[in-house]
């Protein structure tokens, strides 16, 4: 691992986005360099001092009790999609922190389902996966790029003949992503394009390919393993951008080399 690649993962890493495998490669790089190393200290005491500042504000124990007192009776109810149900009665204050205790519960679920919800079918999910693969594999090795440059009209006919289709490839400097350039990668069993691009000091990549997802409709996004992942299919072509950017700006992205390409039928 080199510094442009621990740079990538050391907010991953403090965010606990990491699987255990990722993270010890950053740690260990981290060791072997002091640059890195002083970096991960800083954004750590960092991550500490904010912790430690109680910046959270905590309602006085009298409003607290105040609120707690005047709820409402709650009417009985039908089991809840959660399998519990709540039974007739004053509201308590353990019937309070309760129902906030099954509130966080049922976010957690929300949560840990997200790529379910949001991508879909059984396809999409193994191909995000494979996608996040890819794209961790590109950071970890020597092999980002097989042409590095940063001009759409040699990345784009390097690909010629490698190909079943040739990817579309988009200049989008002016919207704030840098292209950096392009590699051939595997994904789903398919040979497909990577096209990378730069977004401040954060790498997008870009996997396009024929059938590489292109059967469904829309566009779609999910969290991934600690990465955002955005999906649509235009002209044919399945495309895919994975980042840690935020979930905002990688749909930004995706839409922007939407536009470029130009609006088919099959984009909604």
């Amino acid at each position: 691992m080199n510094c442009a690649e621990s740079e990538v993962l050391i907010h991953a890493l403090l965010d606990g986005e990491l699987d255990a495998g990722h993270a010890r490669e950053v740690e260990a790089h981290a060791a072997t360099c002091r640059d890195c190393a002083d970096k991960l200290e800083t954004f750590r005491a960092m991550q500490a001092a904010m912790a430690a500042a109680e910046l959270k504000e905590k309602a006085p124990v009298r409003l607290r009790n105040r609120i707690e007192g005047a709820l409402a009776t709650p009417p009985a109810r039908a089991p809840t999609r959660f399998g519990t149900s709540f039974a007739a009665g004053r509201a308590s204050r353990r019937t309070f922190l309760g129902g906030f205790a099954l509130g966080t519960a049922a976010s957690a679920a929300v949560a840990a389902g997200i790529v379910i919800a949001v991508l879909g079918g059984d396809d999409d999910r193994r191909i995000a996966g494979e996608i996040v693969s890819a794209h961790l594999r590109s950071l970890q090795g020597s092999h980002l790029t097989d042409v590095e440059t940063s001009d759409q009209h040699t990345v784009k006919p390097w690909f010629n003949g490698k190909l079943d289709a040739a990817p579309p490839v988009i200049d989008l400097t002016a919207q704030g992503f840098t292209l950096i350039g392009g590699r051939l990668d595997y994904v789903d069993g398919e040979a497909v394009a990577a096209i990378v691009y730069k977004r401040r000091k954060h790498l997008i990549n870009l996997f396009v390919g024929p059938r590489l997802g292109a059967a469904s409709r829309g566009k779609k996004k999910a969290m991934f393993q600690g990465f955002n992942v955005y999906h649509w299919t235009q002209d044919g072509l399945g495309f895919w951008a994975v980042s840690d950017i935020n979930a905002d700006e990688l749909a930004e992205f995706g839409r922007s080399v939407a536009d470029a390409i130009g609006p088919p039928a099959d984009r909604t």
